[in-house]
């Protein structure tokens, strides 16, 4: 039998944004990660993706099309497969706002944009329990 994405010995990452750039970014900020990236467009996307890849880890912007990072998050919560899945609120709506409303919606941790390279691979290790 075929071996499934989601069976990969790597863990997975869902990075969803509605800018290619910042896709573009976080995907290079991750790359010395070792992890499997998958990325959405929107929420729904990212929805999709969540339901169907199994992610360990969820990089969110909160303002995305379709659907919100808060949405997706609180489904992501809600779904019984997504009460072990950590969250990764990476947005610009402002680094107080950020850090005082992920926790309450049910994210593990938060990044204000813009993001530091470096901290960005090193949040996302903590949350996965990767070493260096």
């Amino acid at each position: 039998m075929p071996k499934k994405k989601s069976e990969s010995p790597l863990p997975t990452i869902l990075v969803a944004d509605d800018d290619p750039e910042i896709l573009k970014m976080v995907q290079a900020a991750l790359r010395p990660v070792a992890a499997r990236l998958i990325t959405a467009n929107d929420g729904e996307q990212a929805l999709s993706a969540f339901l169907v890849e199994r992610p360990q880890l969820v990089v969110l912007d909160v303002m995305m099309p379709k659907l919100s990072g808060w949405e997706v998050v609180r489904y992501i919560r809600e779904h019984e497969a997504g009460r072990e899945v950590k969250v990764l609120m990476l947005t610009a709506i402002g680094e107080a706002l950020n850090a005082a409303t992920s926790p309450v919606m049910g994210a593990d941790d938060s990044l204000d944009k813009p993001f530091n390279f470096e901290e960005l691979a090193s949040r996302v290790r903590a949350l996965l329990g990767l070493g260096r």
